[in-house]
């Protein structure tokens, strides 16, 4: 497992794998830095923002996101994003739906440290999660992400930013940039911020191609990303079967508390992730059950997992949307 360590402010961070610098080179930056200051300027220092931020531990803070689609009243503040304060450096773990969220988490963490901000984590590659790295870049961190990470930008970037334009509006998403990571991350590495190491595990295809997991091991805290929800569907961009698969292996991680990507900023480990293995079990079966009686996919969209309606917020807005990917996935198996 190669460790990245930070030795000291204003001193050279030494990384022990050759080929970060290659990759650092490759780190993606589209758009221009200056609408960015207008950003920062109309979300002013960010004190609505930093209400919402909550210490669950020694050190970690969560910002949590509204259980909602992006939309310009909420600046695309829907996903639980935050950073952990070591004794030596700072690390971002995801950074929100815009430069003016990003903005405000910035604020939010200058508000408890000066240290350098010295990491910027994607867990992967949705725009609630990425669209804040703009607000960063100034600090000249390196940007880390799953090896599929940048691969997924590149395809999808441009037309989440037009997207979310059409839904948000120009204004909503001013200074917005797509940041590739400058360190992508295949096998573990660990991140020493002073007092705590960060081990960061790239997993395979399960709510995307791209997630990747934070285990702070000082506070023994694990970070999900999207790989957890919780009251808010579960959305699958990936695999299924997959997703099945990831969630079993980090049920094995040694976490006391998990910070999911939606929901809840923190929850008991592995309990916390009973709600989504379920819903994630009733769609299988269900969708199964479909294909094997010939039903056809729009079927599987009008009835799959029709049980778990009143259990989850956004379900008409998601459900269908996995019916189909997941008849898709199972229909072949």
């Amino acid at each position: 497992m190669n460790t990245f360590h930070y030795t000291a402010p204003n001193k050279r961070m030494r990384l022990s794998a050759p080929s970060v610098f290659i990759a650092l080179a490759l780190s993606v930056v589209v758009c221009l830095h200056a609408p960015l200051s207008r950003s920062q300027e109309r979300c002013g220092a960010g004190n609505a923002l930093e209400a919402s931020v909550e210490e669950i531990a020694s050190g970690v803070y969560v910002r949590a996101g509204v259980t909602a689609t992006m939309t310009a009243d909420n600046a695309g503040a829907i996903a639980n994003v935050g950073f952990i304060i070591g004794t030596e450096a700072i690390a971002v773990i995801d950074t929100g739906g815009s430069a003016c969220d990003g903005s405000r988490l910035r604020a939010a963490i200058r508000a408890r440290s000066q240290l350098p901000i010295k990491f910027v984590i994607n867990t992967h590659m949705h725009p609630d999660h990425v669209f804040g790295n703009a607000a960063f870049v100034a600090d000249g961190p390196t940007f880390i992400g799953h090896h599929n990470l940048a691969r997924a930008l590149a395809a999808r970037g441009a037309h989440y930013l037009e997207a979310n334009r059409d839904i948000m509006g120009a204004a909503a998403l001013a200074g917005t940039e797509i940041i590739a990571p400058g360190l992508p991350v295949e096998d573990p590495i660990e991140i020493a911020l002073g007092g705590t190491t960060l081990e960061i595990v790239a997993h395979p295809t399960g709510h995307t191609d791209n997630d990747l997991t934070v285990f702070d091991r000082r506070t023994r805290t694990l970070w999900t990303g999207d790989l957890v929800f919780l009251e808010h569907l579960p959305v699958v961009d990936g695999s299924l079967k997959g997703w099945l698969a990831v969630m079993d292996a980090l049920k094995k991680i040694p976490a006391l508390r998990a910070v999911p990507g939606h929901g809840p900023v923190s929850v008991p480990w592995p309990r916390g992730v009973a709600d989504q293995e379920r819903y994630l079990a009733v769609l299988v079966e269900d969708l199964r059950g479909l294909i094997a009686t010939g039903r056809s996919m729009n079927d599987a969209i009008a009835v799959a997992a029709e049980s778990e309606r009143d259990k989850w917020l956004l379900f008409d807005e998601f459900n269908a949307r996995n019916a189909s990917v997941g008849f898709a996935e199972l229909e072949w198996e």
